[in-house]
């Protein structure tokens, strides 16, 4: 049996050494938040934390790891959704398939750790993930103000609602 930290528990389970972390997340352990998009760590739909770094899930190797690895998944991130990157994504209306989001708010919640306000320039070098519905702006909304400490007005944004209303 190998060992993984998830989410903060020792996680038991089988699989070959050449297995992609994002199988043994997905299949084994049963955490489907982190998904499948390219296989080749360009899309980013499998990104979670590795010791607080982003990383592409579906090209790591259970063999380059050795089990004392920090990992966290969007499940992690918080219980509840209760996250700012994830409250933001919640108010700004960002996804709308949301196929790729959980790659993304890991994306956007590594820069934020390391960058707590990044330039649009930041965001555009440390977040290549890949949504396919192009909620780019939305996105960069989020990370906005997520940086001004959850106030759209501050971040410099006048949301208008469908209802009338702005935020």
């Amino acid at each position: 049996m190998a060992k993984l930290n998830v989410n903060g528990k020792a996680r038991e389970f089988q699989a070959e050494p050449d297995t992609p972390l994002l199988w043994v997340l997905r299949e084994q352990l049963s955490l489907t938040g982190t998904k499948y998009g390219c296989g080749i760590a360009q899309c980013g739909a499998c990104t979670v934390h590795i010791d607080g770094v982003a990383t592409r899930s579906c090209v790591r190797p259970l063999s380059s790891m050795s089990g004392k690895e920090k990992i966290v998944t969007i499940e992690g991130l918080s219980p509840n959704g209760s996250h700012p990157v994830q409250k933001a994504w919640v108010r700004l209306d960002v996804p709308q398939c949301g196929f790729c989001q959980s790659g993304m708010i890991m994306a956007v919640t590594s820069l934020l750790k390391t960058n707590p306000n990044p330039s649009d320039e930041d965001i555009n070098s440390a977040i290549t993930n890949i949504c396919r519905c192009g909620t780019y702006n939305r996105v960069r909304a989020a990370i906005h103000v997520v940086a001004k400490g959850g106030n759209t007005k501050t971040a410099g944004l006048a949301i208008q609602h469908t209802d009338g209303s702005t935020t």
